[in-house]
């Protein structure tokens, strides 16, 4: 019989190798997959998540031709500041901002923008405030930006106790508690999260590897904090923020999907954020998925990015 490996034990990466790239503030580490002449498609990864998320998903669209981009997000993986000075945010406007500095120093005019979490919204972000940038959208759990002038105001309870982590995080104890437990608290969101996903110890350990970034702690609890309206924003994102404040429609062509099995944000017919897409839109749900959609259901999410990738304009 084979020794079981240890709780803890390193898992080999999914995406090898991870390139780095200067991006506006940031120095990105990012996989890339497929031939360099398709069309690009970034696939932004959320919270408590990595660019593992995309390990089934990279190469089905890899396959059909088009250029993969997976980006660590700032304060992951193998991403960096280039500056100490610069502040830790976490705020949606910087996550938006990173996108488009990362397709400027990647040159490319337009993408694909593919993402839930945290990296849904920040593809919200860029679809909203730079259409031209954004050939289109797939966003898990449709409109991600955040009105955080009505951030006060309370969602039925059984939501609400699924967001515990976040009222933590608005103290010095969730901060030390994140930093302690980084791992853990992941496999406790998780299961929340996505309730019928049987992720394992391999699974988990190689998304957790990510969290090691010496920036993970300060960027999570500043996103957290200014969501809620509990801590300000920095002076370099005071523009798009006052812009986001508007929750600005997006114009370009959106498939949004929903997990049925999303055991954080319910799955619904998509109606209540219709207003928000004005563009052509596709909304849908998908069976047997929680809230990391495109690790859950790799097949479903990458067959929505090549429907917008390969979209006739």
């Amino acid at each position: 019989m084979e020794p079981t490996p240890a709780r803890n034990a390193p898992a080999m990466p999914s995406f090898s190798p991870i390139k780095q790239v200067s991006a506006g503030v940031l120095d990105v580490g990012y996989y890339e997959a497929g031939p360099s002449t398709g069309p690009p498609v970034l696939l932004l990864h959320g919270f408590p998540y990595s660019i593992e998320s995309y390990a089934g998903v990279a190469p089905l669209l890899a396959a059909r031709g088009c250029r993969v981009i997976v980006p660590h997000l700032r304060g992951h993986g193998t991403t960096r500041f280039l500056q100490a000075s610069t502040p830790r945010s976490g705020q949606q406007s910087a996550l938006g901002d990173d996108v488009i500095a990362l397709l400027d120093a990647l040159q490319l005019k337009r993408a694909v923008l593919a993402g839930y979490d945290w990296g849904g919204r920040a593809g919200c972000v860029v679809a909203a405030l730079w259409p031209e940038r954004c050939t289109g959208l797939v966003s898990v759990n449709s409109y991600l930006i955040q009105d955080i002038a009505k951030a006060g105001i309370p969602l039925a309870p059984a939501i609400e106790s699924g967001l515990w982590y976040q009222y933590y995080f608005q103290t010095e104890r969730g901060r030390a508690g994140l930093t302690a437990n980084r791992r853990e608290l992941a496999r406790t969101l998780w299961q929340r999260n996505s309730p019928t996903w049987p992720f394992d110890e391999a699974t988990l350990n190689r998304h957790a590897s990510t969290f090691d970034n010496v920036d993970y702690v300060e960027v999570v609890i500043h996103s957290y904090r200014h969501r809620l309206g509990l801590a300000a924003g920095y002076s370099a994102y005071e523009d798009l923020e006052r812009r986001l404040a508007a929750l600005p429609a997006i114009t370009v062509l959106s498939i949004t999907l929903d997990g049925k099995a999303d055991g954080v944000v319910p799955a619904t017919d998509g109606r209540a954020s219709a207003a928000k897409f004005t563009g052509p839109r596709v909304h849908r749900i998908i069976d047997g998925a929680g809230h990391n959609l495109p690790e859950e259901a790799p097949q479903a999410f990458a067959d929505a990015v090549w429907e917008v990738a390969s979209a006739k304009r």
